[in-house]
């Protein structure tokens, strides 16, 4: 399914020399996989505390993308430059489940929104991400699949606060598009699997 995601290797050409920089002086993949982990926390934390105020939404599209930046410096740090560890999976996993629970969270706290579609989209991106790394465990590669793959929530999430900060969407838009992006996580959810087993299925032996 198309997703956000197929950008992302002309993404990493505009931040390779920077990533270059940042190895130069020391930094280390783990370093930048935990530093937008509690950095998202922390940009959570201050929305949902001044959450009476709109235009503290604004918050999330500028962290969403520095954090979409991070998460591929980190894996170009990794990948490129030797850095990859078994402790830099664990990290780059659940620092990445636990900043999606920070930035969708406080969407449950614009006045009227429904807190169980909030809910359920921060189950279900945790649940679809569970099902992409499942792919590793079961024989298949990591999965990525869309169409509402971590890219994807970032980029509508993103633009659903701008709204929110300006005072054009309130309770009514949140709740409508948390319903789409509930739905469409399902649909990623089935898509990472089928695809993951359909990979494991061409890449077993034939008899």
């Amino acid at each position: 399914m198309p997703s956000i995601y197929q950008l992302k290797p002309a993404f990493q050409n505009l931040l390779r020399p920077m990533v270059q920089r940042l190895y130069n002086n020391g930094v280390t993949a783990n370093q930048v996989t935990v530093l937008a982990g509690i950095v998202s926390v922390l940009v959570g934390a201050v929305i949902a505390w001044f959450a009476s105020h709109p235009w503290i939404f604004v918050l999330v599209p500028i962290w969403m993308f520095l954090r979409m930046a991070l998460n591929a410096v980190d894996g170009m740090l990794a990948r490129e430059f030797g850095q990859q560890s078994h402790l830099g999976a664990y990290l780059n996993e659940l620092c990445d489940i636990i900043a999606d629970a920070a930035l969708i969270l406080p969407f449950a706290l614009i006045p009227d929104a429904s807190l169980l579609l909030v809910l359920l989209v921060t189950l279900l991106a945790l649940f679809s991400e569970y099902a992409g790394v499942l792919g590793a465990m079961v024989g298949a590669s990591r999965r990525y699949d869309g169409p509402m793959g971590k890219s994807d929530r970032a980029f509508v999430l993103g633009v659903l606060a701008t709204g929110i900060a300006l005072g054009w969407l309130g309770a009514l838009w949140v709740d409508g598009v948390m319903a789409v992006v509930a739905a469409l996580l399902v649909y990623t959810l089935v898509n990472r699997v089928r695809h993951g087993l359909s990979q494991v299925k061409e890449n077993a032996p034939s008899a």
